[in-house]
């Protein structure tokens, strides 16, 4: 990476059920976003719709497209006349019966420089996401744009220290978590809070193991669940940026509709390594195991 920063911009949205609105919100926020000056432009997990995973319903398929396709070819255009790279994330249509969650990254000449399909995919309780996607089969591989190589990510990945390091360890020169997480609305004050830290706390840990910045978007909002079975999704927010030694940058708030802008010192990461030489010292003769589910 030759270039010293990269001035970043990151959008923090509420979703409703009128996709219209959600992606004409998306485009105002992404237009403010290039004319303070961001070259590259994160968006959340999923933006043009509500999260639909928190109920089972073969209907919700009707919502995938194709890749290249009509969110594609707009957010395409956006980029371009913007002069900007952009960070997306859609559901994706491979095939009759085969969806992926995909980060799809545009550059600044409206062209697609790769996507990443969502490697890690969770099943929990309003989280229903096994039966929407399949798992990604592109690996771990950093995007290479007229920015740099992306590190792109999506959200359950972002607990896994394995899909960070594999993507450091191939010259990505920032980590991107498109994100969807919030409370579930049982839970308590100690209990949301511990889940909240928890999550920060994973991603500032791939940024220090690492020694990269770590870009992450949440989306925000209340989002009921369909199915009456439970109150709903309070999105939580708190989009955040560390830098290489886990230290906030920027942070969101927790409650509302946010576009942040920073500049990014990308230089900053390479004398972190040199001061915490983590890569020179692994121990990459010991590791076989890592490859196993569990050691009995």
């Amino acid at each position: 990476m030759s270039r010293a920063s990269i001035k970043i911009g990151m959008v923090q949205q509420a979703n409703t059920s009128d996709i219209e609105s959600n992606l004409s919100k998306l485009e105002i926020s992404i237009r403010d976003c290039a004319e303070k000056g961001a070259e590259l432009i994160v968006l959340q997990e999923l933006h043009n719709s509500l999260y639909f995973c928190q109920t089972e319903n073969t209907d919700t398929f009707d919502l995938a497209e194709s890749i290249p396709g009509p969110s594609t070819e707009r957010f395409g255009k956006l980029a371009k006349e913007l002069n900007i790279v952009l960070v997306t994330s859609l559901f994706e249509k491979r095939a009759p019966g085969i969806y992926h969650n995909t980060a799809v990254i545009l550059d600044k000449d409206g062209s697609i420089s790769g996507k990443y399909r969502k490697m890690h995919i969770p099943d929990d309780p309003a989280y229903y996401e096994k039966f929407y996607f399949t798992p990604g089969d592109l690996g771990f591989k950093p995007i290479l744009t007229s920015v740099g190589k992306l590190g792109v990510l999506v959200c359950w990945d972002q607990w896994y220290p394995e899909a960070a390091r594999i993507m450091a360890m191939q010259g990505a020169d920032l980590l991107i978590y498109p994100t969807a997480i919030g409370w579930e609305s049982t839970d308590s004050d100690e209990e949301k809070e511990r889940q909240k830290d928890a999550w920060m706390i994973s991603q500032r840990g791939h940024a220090v193991a690492n020694g990269l910045p770590v870009i992450s978007v949440n989306r925000v909002g209340h989002e009921p669940d369909p199915s009456n079975q439970t109150k709903g999704i309070q999105f939580w927010g708190n989009s955040f940026v560390a830098g290489p030694q886990g230290e906030f940058l920027a942070q969101a708030s927790s409650g509302n509709e946010e576009t942040l802008i920073l500049d990014i010192d990308l230089k900053k990461g390479e004398n972190v390594r040199r001061i915490w030489p983590f890569f020179r010292d692994r121990r990459i003769d010991a590791y076989e195991s890592i490859l196993k589910r569990f050691i009995d």
